[in-house]
């Protein structure tokens, strides 16, 4: 698709977990092969030690390579120095002054054999104002600095795939930014507009998500029955909503939610409830005191943020986290082929892969009554219906009800008032979800692309929104 001649819409959906852009010239519509032809990047940036960055699963396949049975040393890191001078002589036979100098050591915060420090997520952290810096191998990065190569790389894509002079896009946002800060969304915005500035997107015009999806499906649908729609985008990191109300070929926004929740919550609740027994959470740990043998339950609780995020999950790799899993593990039977499976995953640096197949399992699922996670590298079988999955996620199935509530109530609107409900994200896939969008508005739901339809409609937004293109 090239950009000679004519104008063109260009969509970009930076998420959470994946990164997707689109181009529409009006009449076809077309999306960015970011990484080895497919549309869909995860949003990874991976800094080295000469920070230099790369993206993507590039990103993720060297912090896996660099962490993998490796055993982290934290050292003690040097934050001052001081001198005094020193007299060897007496008073007698004086000898010369000589200054002695020597270090001040912190805490041991530094990890020697870290070859790269992996962001992920990046997009949660955007509307904290007290997340300003963080540091890469002794230097501060500002948070705009961590997402911009992701955006770089995107640009550069749109332009090998045809645009040319690609300095304009309409930039996707969820509608609430995660946080507790009071003006998140404004600090987020700000953050994300100065990122797209300095990876050459200079004229980028924020844009809901969930009006998005919209856009791309009515203009899909241009004869369309009903004036008023409900957008549903319940994606990896957020779950949005909107209210559209038809008037005519535009549309007028009624209202918008959203709300912190997302699938990759649902990967974690998983993590927890059908992993963390089988990795030794509430088993006893046994050792020898002074004059008797003592039985605690075993800490497992300074474990669980590590393993929960994979990304900093490599840093278990410890003494004073390895040394008690392998007393476990001495101590044989069903605890100690537990806390065998644990250390496993702590050497193997398993968390992405664990990961991986929690949403394999996940997706199996959403299409078949019973699934088995079967993770062969830590010796681990699980058989789940979908009735027990639902009831493991009852809580976020719940959150995801209410918001819905909400946001009918924010629109003033009755769920019989809604003409179409448009689904779009990869957590809409989930049966139980969709089987409350179908109870409330029965034989009113529609979906779309669930990875892809948000891009898809940002590309149309922008074209549109140039008036050499409007009718």
């Amino acid at each position: 698709m090239s950009d000679a001649g004519r104008a063109l819409g260009v969509g970009i959906d930076f998420g959470t977990t994946n990164s997707t852009a689109a181009v529409f010239d009006g009449e076809r519509l077309e999306f960015v092969g970011l990484e080895d032809g497919a549309p869909i990047m995860p949003s990874a940036t991976y800094i080295d030690r000469a920070l230099q960055a790369c993206v993507g699963q590039q990103a993720i396949d060297r912090y896996l390579a660099g962490n993998t049975g490796r055993t982290v040393e934290f050292i003690p890191e040097v934050i001052g120095t001081e001198s005094e001078f020193v007299q060897h002589g007496d008073s007698e036979n004086p000898a010369p002054l000589e200054t002695a100098t020597k270090a001040i050591y912190g805490q041991p915060l530094i990890d020697s054999g870290l070859q790269g420090r992996l962001f992920r997520g990046m997009k949660r952290l955007l509307g904290d104002e007290r997340t300003r810096r963080l540091m890469v191998f002794d230097h501060p990065f500002r948070v705009v600095a961590l997402i911009t190569p992701i955006l770089l790389h995107i640009r550069k894509r749109i332009r090998h795939a045809g645009v040319e002079n690609c300095v304009r896009a309409h930039v996707g946002h969820p509608v609430n930014f995660e946080g507790r800060e009071p003006h998140r969304n404004r600090t987020a915005l700000a953050r994300l507009s100065e990122a797209c500035r300095h990876a050459g997107i200079h004229d980028q015009r924020p844009y809901a998500e969930p009006v998005a999806a919209a856009v791309r499906y009515l203009h899909g649908q241009p004869g369309l029955d009903g004036e008023c729609l409900l957008t549903v985008d319940f994606g990896g990191g957020t779950l949005d909503f909107c209210v559209l109300h038809r008037r005519g070929d535009r549309f007028d926004v009624a209202t918008t939610h959203g709300i912190a929740l997302g699938g990759d919550r649902i990967d974690q609740l998983l993590f927890q409830e059908l992993l963390f027994p089988l990795l030794g959470k509430g088993e006893v740990w046994r050792r020898r005191g002074m004059s008797r043998d003592i039985e605690t339950r075993f800490p497992f609780e300074d474990y669980e943020q590590l393993l929960l995020n994979w990304t900093v999950g490599y840093t278990l790799n410890q003494n004073r986290y390895t040394t008690a899993v392998m007393d476990c593990i001495a101590q044989g039977g069903p605890g100690g082929r537990k806390f065998g499976r644990l250390h496993e995953l702590i050497r193997r640096n398993l968390g992405y892969l664990v990961f991986q197949s929690i949403k394999a399992f996940k997706a199996e699922l959403s299409t078949m009554p019973m699934a088995v996670l079967d993770i062969p590298e830590i010796e681990v079988q699980v058989e789940l219906t979908r009735p027990q999955f639902e009831a493991l996620i009852a809580e976020p199935l719940a959150a995801f009800a209410a918001a819905l509530d909400e946001t009918l109530a924010r629109a003033g609107v009755a769920a019989s008032d809604v003409d179409i409900v448009l689904r779009t994200g990869g957590s809409n896939l989930i049966p139980a979800v969709r089987r409350i969008l179908d109870e409330r508005f029965p034989g009113r739901v529609v979906e779309q692309d669930p990875f892809t339809s948000v891009a898809a409609g940002l590309a149309i937004a922008d074209y549109c929104s140039d008036s050499a293109n409007r009718p």
